[in-house]
């Protein structure tokens, strides 16, 4: 029986030496160590012999089914080698040394825009912060003093995951974690709250020429004592005279956003159709671009601040629309839509 052991361990060495690929190798696993397998077979033989002679040859099949294991997977890995190898060795010859296209690929508007604004506002003393696009309930709605249940959460329909988180629907979801970071530094150093963060959003909602369900966004705050509707509007028109190089038509007008009080829609007008009125417009003339006003008291609780010592101001600036207004992109959903012919023209102004 002893042989037995012996003769299908060189055949097997053999079979594997003669083996080109994982395939065949695959193959020998199942001839030897399957179900069927000739190793597992030796043990089916071993009803005639004694208990010692059992006892002796059970150990020498066990041995040869773990160096068959190894012995297979060992040419799997040789194999996969040798793949990589002949795929790096087939890979075409690239001359380093030959000069870079330089003019190839360019900018997406928004990225150029959001840059822009984000030089503008340095220039004035804010931070550009970052935050996440996947924020929970609370950072999106509850501490910007929308409640469960509240209507105002009917306009921002958006996409929830199935642990309870969602994709914001506005770049103001990051306004409490905004408060908690400088909070000690306003109270205790006097130093102000001055912070822009930019980001993409998501909302739930039918695509038109002006509306799109992934957008971006850039939220802007400033908390201090003694800070008024003037600051606000003094900032945002600094940035849009900064973004167009020329002075730019504006309105303020009452709106309701849970999170400000009082609220403004601040726009502008649209610079497509000169304030004629057209699809991107709506047809009115003016395009809203920021959503804006004095910070909510509730808002500022939450985020630690005493709404009795300071106030401040919060804009949530469209850097979509912005860039339709600057480039004179008449459909929203060029935006995003992937083409090279519509995305490729732009350029940096610097």
């Amino acid at each position: 029986m002893s042989e037995k052991v012996t003769a299908l361990r060189d055949e097997l060495i053999l079979k594997l030496n003669e083996a080109t690929d994982a395939a065949s190798v695959d193959a020998l696993r199942v001839e030897y160590l399957g179900k069927n397998g000739s190793i597992t077979g030796l043990l089916k033989g071993m009803k005639d012999l004694s208990i010692e002679e059992k006892k002796d040859f059970g150990q020498k099949v066990n041995v040869l089914k773990e160096e068959a294991g190894k012995l297979i997977a060992d040419k799997i890995e040789e194999i996969k080698k040798l793949e990589v190898e002949a795929e790096i060795n087939s890979m075409p010859e690239f001359d380093i040394s030959t000069p870079a296209n330089l003019s190839r690929g360019s900018y997406h508007p928004i990225t150029l825009v959001q840059r822009q604004c984000e030089k503008v506002f340095k220039s004035m003393g804010f931070n550009v912060e970052d935050y996440s696009e996947v924020v929970t309930d609370y950072e999106c709605f509850e501490a910007l003093n929308i409640p469960k249940h509240h209507p105002a959460r009917d306009m921002q329909d958006t996409y929830y995951l199935e642990n309870g988180q969602l994709l914001k629907s506005h770049t103001s979801a990051a306004q409490n974690a905004i408060y908690k970071k400088y909070k000690d530094a306003l109270i205790n150093e006097g130093k102000p709250i001055k912070a822009i963060f930019p980001g993409r959003c998501f909302r739930n909602e039918a695509t038109d020429a002006c509306h799109e369900n992934t957008f971006f966004q850039m939220e802007g705050v400033m908390v201090d004592k003694n800070i008024s509707i003037s600051n606000l509007i003094f900032f945002m028109k600094t940035m849009l005279s900064e973004v167009f190089q020329k002075d730019i038509k504006v309105r303020l007008r009452p709106g309701f956003f849970p999170f400000v009080e009082p609220g403004f829609e601040l726009d502008i007008s649209c610079l497509i159709c000169g304030g004629d009125g057209c699809p991107s417009c709506k047809h009115s003339g003016w395009l809203e671009l920021c959503p804006c006003g004095m910070i909510h008291p509730e808002v500022l609780k939450a985020g630690g601040i005493d709404p009795e010592e300071y106030t401040g101001f919060a804009f949530g600036l469209g850097l979509t629309r912005l860039a339709m207004m600057k480039y004179g992109v008449k459909d929203i959903r060029d935006l995003n839509s992937g083409s090279l012919k519509a995305l490729g023209q732009f350029t940096d102004d610097e």
